[in-house]
């Protein structure tokens, strides 16, 4: 018997075996054609199933519908196959479309980053220039001697100082963006009540408020003890009644509350002022939204100026304690809102 020789059979046997299978391929190829919109998984299943039953198809062909046991035994490791195969198809489905979601959640990320970075860089780049203008007008005209009366140097002074302090604010404001989307911040973080920092924040804002005509209390019940950072937590609460005595009329109140729901530590500024637009909610903590002319403030003299980024840094921080911000309307005025977890640390002073 000659070794070497080739089968006359095995062009036939690979004709029969092309015409019994090519039919299950194609048809399989309709199924994902017309099921487009089939999950992920059901797919994978499919594309798993369409060689096995080609395969298959073209071994009973092949064998003209002799079940001998050769046949048998193909069919078997066939099956087999198929126990493992199928299962992992499914797995893999599953870990490919979390992957590919999350991907395409990356991507819109990417460009929503994009789009905020450079929407900021044109309005910051506006805003500088007007306290920037301001300054260089003033000190030219004080250098030129333009300006002689003691009484309008002392204002033009007194104008590149609150300009300079606006310009100071913008860069801080900038600095902390810059860190919260670096990934850049680190808090210090301990124990501390809730309360303290309410407290902190209305003493410091009292005098502000009241140049306003806003009043500024704070409502507390018991000790609510948070791990927290002091001086980011404080920012945080600091920008939201910034913001609310901004967009409160005068008579108006702002209140700080604190309480504990729960396993969560709750801080609310809520204010009688003007609401917010139902158009400009789900973007009020967005980097560079203005928003619609509704959300104007009442007032501009009296308050600290900065780049516009308060309640974008107060979400950023907010975050960074693995916390939530959110923000609805009341009737009347605004309600914002956060949320972080309860300390368990069992050294916190009640």
């Amino acid at each position: 018997m000659d070794g070497g020789a080739v089968n006359p059979d095995i062009p036939k046997i690979a004709l029969l075996a092309l015409v019994w299978s090519a039919p299950v391929v194609l048809v399989g190829a309709a199924v994902l054609w017309r099921a487009r919109r089939m999950s992920l998984q059901v797919s994978m299943v499919v594309l798993v199933l369409i060689p096995v039953l080609a395969i298959l198809s073209g071994v009973v062909g092949v064998s003209g519908f002799m079940f001998t046991a050769d046949f048998t035994r193909t069919v078997t490791v066939l099956g087999a196959v198929s126990l493992i195969a199928v299962p992992a198809a499914v797995a893999l489905g599953r870990f490919q479309a979390r992957r590919t979601v999350w991907e395409r959640q990356i991507r819109e990320q990417e460009r929503a980053a994009e789009a905020a970075r450079r929407d900021l860089v044109a309005w910051v780049s506006h805003d500088l220039r007007t306290p920037l203008a301001g300054i260089r007008a003033m000190s030219e005209a004080l250098r030129d001697a333009v300006v002689t009366d003691p009484n309008e140097v002392t204002e033009f002074a007194r104008r590149i100082d609150r300009d300079a302090v606006r310009l100071s604010g913008m860069v801080d404001d900038l600095f902390e963006m810059s860190r919260i989307h670096s990934g850049a911040l680190r808090l210090e973080l301990e124990t501390i009540d809730a309360r303290e920092i309410a407290d902190e924040v209305r003493a410091g804002l009292e005098q502000t408020a009241a140049r306003v005509g806003v009043d500024l209390t704070v409502s507390a019940d018991g000790p609510v003890p948070v791990r927290a950072s002091v001086s980011a937590l404080a920012r945080v609460v600091r920008n939201l009644v910034l913001n609310a005595v901004a967009h409160t009329p005068r008579g108006g109140v702002v209140d700080i509350g604190v309480a504990a729901e729960g396993r969560m530590a709750v801080l609310r500024v809520d204010d009688t002022g003007t609401g917010i637009d139902a158009a400009d909610l789900p973007r009020i903590f967005d980097v560079a939204y203005r928003g619609t002319v509704s959300r104007s403030p009442v007032h501009t003299e009296g308050l600290p100026a900065g780049a516009g980024m308060g309640l974008a840094i107060a979400r950023g921080l907010v975050e960074a304690h693995l916390g939530t911000v959110s923000v609805e309307n009341r009737s009347p005025g605004t309600r914002f809102e956060v949320r972080l977890p309860l300390s368990v640390d069992g050294d916190f002073p009640l």
